[in-house]
């Protein structure tokens, strides 16, 4: 009996020990098991591993987990072995360096290239129009979170990981075409995440109502000026925080801002997206904003304040592009020429340098740099060339890299490398001074001059072709590690906010965050603090509540936006009624009022281009004027600093002795024929501004005057009502004339003669008002002039 006793223990030890031997062959880690878990919601599997990162892959893209010491790992190229990239213990840096060397020239070439803009659900016709099996959407049947037909193509064959989205539905629809998005790109090759962007999304929609304690869809904030007017940095950062959880929450992790150029010629149409005229202000607010959007920080950090609430900020426009010749924008070739009369070309790289590159936050700097359309005239002193500032390399390569020594992503703005059809066009190619090249000779120019992507791009074929015309002329090695160097820098950004490991979201979770009550607060209260009252005489503001106003309805004219798309007329309240009753009584009848509200935007004259004036034999170039009524620019330049373009026969751009008027013209009649039938009693003025503007059409028929850069129509009824106090200062000098406007320099801030009201008010870069009066505190101490 003892025999066969020891006999079976032997048995039971032995199928023991073969037990232990399997589980340790599964587990790498002998008998004590792995320390992961694993579950699944929705087809996305969660495997959380005990003091380590969560990971997360899809059921259908044929991801298995690795196992080594007892921690598990995503085997992302399914060679059943842990690569450095798949090891989440190691730095970005060394991950980044280990998968650019695994990388084909094809898969490089698609890392390269950021999307043309993408509409969830795409648009059935128009700029953002794509198909899903295709049919348009609205006669697919596709869900809204579905793939696009030129979607998958792109992400597939193209090998494209950077993604630009538009308008989105929701945030449950954001949050489902992310998971789709990831589980398709995950699935192939070397598994590399898709990394999505947007440019700004926070702005208000004015006639919405804001109600404490309730959510929304994402949260409202002020303007890019506005955030600049409340002069306040550590409000801008708060935003930043906010605003990169909610993007995250979208599967956002890149944000294609901020806009740091110094608006310093005040017709610049792009003046809006900025931070005002003043580099240190620009400097300090960008700062603060980068700072907000990258940062994450406990549980959601990774390393050097890296993490899973992080947004990688790509700062624009290097070296600046608020100093287009006579302000025209380079969207446009009429506007491809940025001049610097007053030698201040060193100025416009303070917020960038002193900025964006000199963080307070442990990421140290923004982790993306996008160059403007512009060509900086005559600022090339190495080369010589007067090309578009991403193809110029002295711009980018010799300041950026060398002399800045930046070493993030550089991106080019978006359609930099296409043909251009037109120069009065937006929807177009930008190449601005290198036409005559190739599309394949362009993209290579870019990548020699040290750029890393190439926005608005979905095809890898120019991106082979640049390749190849580099190994002709450098040979395969240099090339491999020209495109390497490139891939480092795109995928540290990828694997800095956590993609590799888990680049999915919980849908509830999402809905869940973006546009919380907590964060619809936050951007009522910074909208409050972002407008500029410019005038209260006599103390008109703030109105009593219940009392009797008049408001008249705005005409706007068809027309186009800026992007050329068609705008219909209008004839409509500029505000909402609705909202309006609940602090006034209103009435149809002037003679009935107690005050007049009247609610206009700046005025708006177009690109400086009249294309039917070309056609009649004048080189088609007409004055932006910042005046409602008609400009005679009698001051203008006989000629031009700067001029050229394939499309046009000649070089002088000059505008003398031509006239213009502003597309809402009607604005101004509205306001001083309110004056008139009000009869004395107060009218209120209400300014959504976009650029400085010329105020003495209409400033001393106005009792008071209030300007916003974008906020809700209750924000500004709970000013005028004196729930709030104004507290904002302007981020721009406001002209005294067009006149002022002719004689000062493009690339110089500060240097208008100022508006002075009928109060001896100047209307000057930090000036604002509040119930006591001109505001002096420590904003105007450190910024004023």
């Amino acid at each position: 009996m003892l025999i066969i006793h020891i006999g079976n223990y032997l048995t039971l030890m032995k199928n023991t020990f073969q037990i232990i031997a399997i589980t340790a062959l599964l587990s790498g880690m002998g008998s004590c098991g792995p320390k992961w878990t694993e579950t699944e919601q929705d087809g996305i599997k969660t495997v959380k591993n005990e003091g380590g990162k969560t990971l997360g892959y899809s059921t259908t893209s044929g991801i298995t987990i690795l196992t080594a010491d007892r921690l598990g790992f995503k085997d992302l190229n399914k060679n059943n072995a842990l690569d450095k990239y798949e090891d989440w213990r190691l730095s970005a840096d060394e991950r980044a360096k280990d998968l650019a060397s695994k990388m084909s020239i094809e898969q490089i070439a698609g890392l390269m290239l950021y999307s043309r803009h993408q509409s969830i659900p795409a648009a059935n016709r128009g700029f953002f129009a794509a198909t899903y099996n295709g049919k348009g959407f609205e006669e697919s049947g596709a869900a809204a979170s579905d793939l696009t037909d030129q979607q998958k193509e792109f992400l597939s064959t193209d090998n494209l990981r950077h993604v630009l989205l538009t308008s989105i539905q929701s945030p449950e629809i954001a949050a489902r075409w992310n998971n789709n998005a990831q589980a398709l790109v995950e699935g192939l090759g070397l598994g590399i995440p898709a990394n999505n962007s947007s440019d700004p999304r926070h702005g208000t929609i004015a006639n919405a109502e804001y109600n404490a304690g309730a959510g929304g869809r994402i949260s409202m904030w002020p303007g890019s000026l506005g955030l600049a007017a409340t002069f306040d940095p550590q409000l801008v950062e708060k935003f930043g925080s906010i605003g990169g959880q909610e993007y995250r929450a979208l599967g956002l992790t890149t944000a294609l801002s901020p806009q740091v150029d110094i608006a310093t010629d005040p017709r610049w149409y792009r003046t809006s997206g900025t931070f005002g005229e003043d580099p240190h202000l620009a400097a300090d607010i960008g700062r603060a904003y980068i700072d907000g959007f990258q940062t994450s920080t406990g549980d959601k950090e990774i390393a050097d304040g890296w993490g899973y609430e992080s947004v990688n900020a790509m700062v624009k426009h290097w070296p600046g592009g608020g100093s287009g010749e006579s302000g025209r924008d380079a969207h446009y070739g009429v506007g491809k020429y940025a001049v610097y009369l007053g030698n201040n070309f060193d100025m416009h790289l303070i917020p960038f340098t002193e900025g964006a590159f000199k963080l307070k936050g442990k990421t140290g700097a923004a982790s993306a740099v996008m160059p403007y359309y512009t060509i900086s005239y005559n600022q090339d002193t190495k080369n010589k060339e007067n090309v578009g500032n991403a193809y110029n390399k002295y711009i980018i390569q010799d300041l950026l890299r060398d002399k800045y020594h930046y070493d993030g992503v550089v991106c080019t703005d978006w359609s930099v490398t296409g043909n251009t059809t037109a120069i009065d066009v937006f929807i177009t190619g930008k190449s601005w001074g290198v036409e005559s090249l190739s599309i394949a000779e362009r993209h290579y120019k870019v990548l020699m001059a040290g750029v890393d992507q190439f926005g608005g791009n979905n095809d890898m074929k120019p991106v082979i072709e640049a390749y190849n015309l580099g190994v002709k002329e450098h040979g395969e090695e240099f090339m491999r590690a020209r495109f390497e160097q490139s891939a480092v820098r795109l995928l540290k950004n990828i694997f800095r906010t956590g993609l590799f490991e888990n680049p999915y979201l919980n849908v509830e979770e999402s809905k869940s965050i973006v546009g919380n009550p907590e964060f619809m607060k936050a951007g009522y209260e910074a909208q409050l603090k972002s407008v500029v009252m410019l005038k209260n005489k006599a103390n008109v503001l703030p109105l009593e509540k219940n009392k009797t106003v008049y408001i008249p309805k705005k005409f706007t004219p068809a027309g186009r936006n800026f992007i050329g798309m068609e705008t219909p007329e209008k004839y409509e309240y500029p505000a909402s009624l609705e909202i309006i009753k609940k602090y006034f009584k209103v009435t149809d009848n002037p003679d009935k009022a107690d005050a007049a509200l009247i609610f206009v935007d700046s005025p708006t004259s177009g690109i400086g281009y009249n294309p039917e004036e070309a056609k009649k034999g004048g080189n088609g170039y007409v004055p932006i004027s910042l005046q409602y009524g008609e400009y005679i620019a009698k001051e203008a330049r006989e000629t031009s600093i700067a001029g050229g373009d394939p499309l046009e026969k000649t070089t002088n751009r000059s505008y003398k002795n031509k006239k213009n008027k502003a597309i809402n013209v009607t604005d101004l009649g509205m306001i001083n024929d309110t004056y008139t039938k009000m009869k004395g009693k107060p009218v209120i003025v209400s300014i959504n501004m976009n650029t400085p503007m010329i105020f003495s059409e209409f400033e001393k028929n106005a009792n008071a005057i209030l300007v916003h850069f974008g906020v809700q129509d209750q924000a500004l009824l709970d000013l005028m009502t004196g729930a709030n106090e104004p507290s904002a200062l302007l981020p721009l000098q406001m002209p005294a004339n067009m006149n002022t406007v002719e004689k000062q320099f493009e690339d110089v801030p500060h240097d208008l003669e100022c508006y002075e009201d009928d109060q001896g008010n100047k209307y000057d870069f930090a000036y604002g008002l509040n119930w006591k009066g001109i505001i002096s505190d420590e904003r105007t101490k450190k910024y004023k002039k």
